[in-house]
């Protein structure tokens, strides 16, 4: 296992850096707006495009380990996404969002904030896989 690590890891920083690079928006209306264009053309093509929570399983099931960090990462990616399509269902669909919601979607997101899941979830990844 220790052989694979580092190629593990390094696969999950390429991964969550694509996951960044698609949704890099101005505003949380524009991250939302870039992932409903893929749930436009397809839900199933969303949950495609956020690659690292089907990678943390892959990785899960090949290691045959199943810890907390494993189940942080996947339960915190899962709450992600289901709140993303929830959100932008009610946004650009049935133009029904709240309006507290609707002032929060429009503010600036800054540049770092995108680079959240490298910090976050490989460091966990990594301290769940030693």
């Amino acid at each position: 296992m220790e052989n694979y690590l580092i190629e593990i890891i390094i696969a999950m920083i390429l991964l969550e850096l694509f996951e960044a690079s698609w949704q890099k928006a101005q505003s949380v209306e524009g991250v939302l707006y870039n992932a409903y264009i893929y749930y436009q053309k397809s839900i199933f093509l969303l949950f495609l495009m956020h690659p690292t929570f089907y990678f943390v399983l892959f990785v899960s099931l090949a290691t045959q380990t199943l810890n907390f960090g494993i189940i942080a990462i996947l339960t915190l990616k899962a709450m992600d996404l289901i709140f993303k399509i929830d959100i932008l269902k009610k946004h650009f669909i049935e133009h029904n969002l709240d309006l507290a919601f609707e002032g929060m979607i429009k503010a600036k997101v800054e540049p770092w904030l995108f680079s959240m899941g490298v910090l976050l979830y490989v460091p966990i990844l990594f301290v769940s896989l030693v």
